[in-house]
């Protein structure tokens, strides 16, 4: 900025908030003076995908589990990309999501893994 303001003119061109009230720190960009928050939101991102690991800019809808922030197309099964709909369970296994079949799925595997003799049984029933 290669300008002098009025401290009372030097105001935010979102929400018009003075800038010098709100601390020393201002950003510039498309040709807009704006203050922290009204910059973050616009221009800042939310995080990092916790699927693929991409960039969430801060205005787009994402989907969220526990502390994890996934983008809406990425926020499915990651066994069988499975992708979630209102109203279906999901399971965060191991910082995964998981459908329900793949989570019981999982379940029964880490169950046959600790008692092998299960595994057994499982294998008697569907010899019969």
């Amino acid at each position: 900025l290669d300008i002098f303001w009025h401290e009372d003119c030097l105001k935010c061109g979102c929400c018009d908030c003075r800038l010098g009230e709100v601390g020393s720190t201002l950003y510039t960009k498309a040709n807009l003076i704006l203050c922290k928050r009204d910059y973050l939101r616009l221009f800042g991102t939310t995080g990092y995908c916790a699927a693929c690991n991409k960039v969430i800019p801060a205005f787009e809808m994402v989907m969220r589990a526990k502390n994890n922030v996934y983008h809406l197309e990425c926020f499915a099964c990651q066994q069988c990309n499975h992708r979630f709909c209102v109203g279906d369970r999901f399971y965060l296994c191991d910082n995964k999501i998981l459908c329900e079949y793949d989570y019981e799925e999982r379940l029964v595997f880490a169950s046959m893994a600790c008692n092998p003799s299960s595994l057994a049984h499982i294998r008697r029933q569907l010899s019969i």
